[in-house]
C-alpha cells in the first residue's frame, strides 16, 4: 500500500485464511501509533512499526470479535500498549473505554471514535485525519459494521439474548451515520469475501463512502423495516467456535508465544496421546489423506480456510495432536491459536507411516461419473449428505434425493444421519467433504465423499441437479482467499 505523503503512516494488514484485515495507523511527526483489530500473533505489527519509527501506545478494537482470537492482549504485553473498546463493551480486563465523539491525538493524525451498534452492541468506527482539521477524512476504519459490498450479520447474538430483528435497527441508524461522511472517505472493514461475519463480501479490500452509497445493497434508499428483512435473511450457519471465541476475547487469558516450538512426537508417544483421547488432526490433502491415514484420524487440510474448517468440527477444549508435513507443523500451531483452539500437544516427527501399517487405513472417494452410474442403475444402498452452505445449494441445486446440512452444523445433527448405510458426502470442490467425510467415520459411520466435488459432478458430463431454491448465498467455506467459490 502506497503511504500518504504527509505525516500519517497507514497500512493494511491481510490474513487470507480468515479474511481479516487490520491495520496500524501512525504520526511520522511524533512516532506514536495504534494498531487496530489485531491478529492473535503480533509480530508483523512490530516489525512494520520499527520499520516507521513508530512506538504502539494503544489497541483499539472495534467490537469483540467472535470469528478470530484477538491480538489485544498479545500486543499489550509486548509493548504496554493501552486496550480500547468501545465503552459499551463488557469484558473482564482493565481496558481504556473509548466514547462516542472521543477524539485520539496522535500529533497532527487524528482519530475519531463513532458508536456504530448493530453488528454487536459495542461496535465502534475509527475516522482518520491525516490533520485533524480536514473536512475530508483520510479514511474510515469500519470494523465489522460496514464491509465492502455488505454490512455486518446482526444475527450473532441470540445466546446473549439480543434479537437479530433489535441489532439489525441498530445497524440501520449506524450505517446511515456512516453514510453522513463525505464521499471521498475511504472505506477499511475488519473483514473481505470468505467471512462468515456477512453473507456478500466483496474481493475488494477498500472503497470510498460514495461506491459503497451507489453501489452497496445494505445502503440503498429504503426504510428501516426494508432494511431489517434484508439483512436478516439468507445468513449463512456460523461456525460453532463462534460462541467459545466471543467470549474468550473478553477474558484476561494466557498470551500466545508464538515463537514456541511444537513438541516433536514419536510414533510411539503419538500414539499413546491418541490413545489417551487425544485428537489425530491430519494436515494433508484429501488425496494424500484419503491413500493412508491413521484410523480416527479427522482431515483438515492445511490449505485455504484451514482454522475456520477447524473450528466447525473440533471442538476447543479438544486435545489435538498433528500429523502431515513435518515442516508446517508450526503453521498448523498458530493458525489453531488464531481462533483460540491453544490444546495443541504436539506433532509426529515422522512421516505417518511411521505409526506402521496396522494404525492406517484408507477412505473411498468416488468420481462423479462413477457416482452417476450407481444413482441410475440403483447400485448399492447409500444416501447423499450435501455439507455445502445452503445459499450454495439454492443457487447451483444439488444431487436428486441429497440430505442438506451444512458443515457448521454437523456435528450438532449427527443423529439425522442413518447408521444403517454408508454416506456419499458433497460439497463444492472436495475440500468440505473429505474434512465431513473424516469426522463421520471418526464417530462410526461409513462415509465416502465425491472427489472435485459439486463442481466435478457439473464438469464435463451435465448430471441430474435438483432445481434449486432462491438464497443466493455462497458458504465462506469454500471460497478461496480472493473470494473465488472453489
Amino acid at each position: 500500500m502506497t503511504q500518504p505523503a504527509g505525516p500519517l503512516v497507514f497500512v493494511q494488514f491481510y490474513l487470507d485464511c480468515l479474511s481479516h484485515a487490520s491495520y496500524l495507523v501512525g504520526d511520522r511527526t511524533t512516532g506514536r501509533a495504534v494498531v487496530v483489530d489485531p491478529q492473535r500473533d503480533v509480530h508483523e505489527y512490530l516489525a512494520t512499526a520499527d520499520q516507521h519509527g513508530l512506538t504502539i501506545e494503544r489497541v483499539i478494537e472495534t467490537h469483540i470479535h467472535a470469528d478470530f482470537l484477538s491480538g489485544h492482549l498479545e500486543l499489550a504485553e509486548r509493548t504496554g500498549a493501552r486496550i480500547s473498546y468501545g465503552s459499551a463493551a463488557e469484558l473482564d480486563f482493565d481496558t481504556d473505554p473509548l466514547g462516542d465523539g472521543e477524539r485520539l491525538g496522535l500529533g497532527e493524525v487524528d482519530l475519531e471514535i463513532l458508536h456504530t451498534p448493530g453488528h454487536t452492541p459495542e461496535s465502534i468506527c475509527v475516522v482518520v485525519r491525516e490533520h485533524a482539521a480536514d473536512d475530508v477524512p483520510f479514511g474510515v476504519l469500519t470494523g465489522d459494521t460496514l464491509f465492502i459490498g455488505d454490512v455486518g450479520r446482526p444475527d450473532l447474538l441470540s445466546s446473549r439474548g439480543r434479537s437479530a430483528e433489535e441489532m439489525a435497527r441498530h445497524l440501520y441508524h449506524s450505517t446511515r451515520a456512516l453514510l453522513a461522511l463525505p464521499d471521498d472517505t475511504r472505506v477499511y472493514p475488519a473483514h473481505g469475501a470468505g467471512s462468515a461475519c456477512g453473507k456478500n463480501l466483496s474481493t475488494e479490500l477498500s472503497c470510498t463512502i460514495g461506491n459503497q452509497r451507489r453501489g452497496n445493497y445494505a445502503l440503498a434508499d429504503m426504510t428501516e423495516d426494508e432494511f431489517v428483512a434484508v439483512v436478516t435473511a439468507g445468513q449463512p450457519a456460523a461456525p460453532a467456535y463462534f460462541a467459545f471465541t466471543s467470549v474468550r476475547n473478553r477474558q484476561a487469558r494466557p498470551v500466545l508465544d508464538e515463537d514456541a516450538p511444537v513438541a516433536p512426537l514419536t510414533p510411539e508417544a503419538f500414539l499413546a496421546a491418541r490413545a489417551a483421547g487425544a485428537t489425530v488432526l491430519d494436515t494433508r490433502d484429501p488425496e494424500e489423506f484419503a491413500a493412508a491415514h491413521l484410523y480416527g484420524a479427522v482431515n483438515i487440510p492445511l490449505g485455504g480456510r484451514f482454522a475456520e474448517l477447524a473450528g466447525q468440527v473440533l471442538d476447543a477444549q479438544d486435545a489435538v495432536v498433528l500429523c502431515g508435513d513435518p515442516d508446517a507443523v508450526t503453521e498448523a500451531r498458530t493458525r489453531l491459536a488464531r481462533i483460540g483452539f491453544d490444546r495443541v500437544l504436539g506433532a509426529l516427527d515422522a512421516p505417518v507411516d511411521a505409526v506402521g501399517a496396522a494404525q492406517l487405513t484408507a477412505a473411498g472417494r468416488v468420481d462423479a461419473d462413477a457416482l452417476a452410474g450407481q444413482l441410475a442403475e440403483g447400485v448399492g444402498e447409500f444416501e447423499l449428505l450435501d455439507v455445502r452452505g445452503p445459499g450454495e445449494v439454492g443457487e447451483q441445486g444439488t444431487l436428486p434425493g441429497a440430505r442438506l446440512i451444512p458443515l457448521p452444523e454437523l456435528l450438532a445433527r449427527l443423529a439425522e444421519l442413518p447408521t444403517e448405510q454408508p454416506l456419499t458426502v458433497i460439497c463444492a470442490g472436495g475440500n468440505r467433504s473429505s474434512v465431513a467425510a473424516s469426522v463421520l467415520r471418526a464417530r462410526g459411520f461409513e462415509a465416502v465423499d465425491l472427489r472435485g466435488g459439486f463442481a466435478a459432478w457439473q464438469g464435463e458430463v451435465v448430471h441430474p441437479v435438483v432445481d434449486p431454491v432462491v438464497d443466493p448465498v455462497v458458504d465462506p467455506a469454500d471460497r478461496t482467499p480472493d473470494g473465488v467459490t472453489a
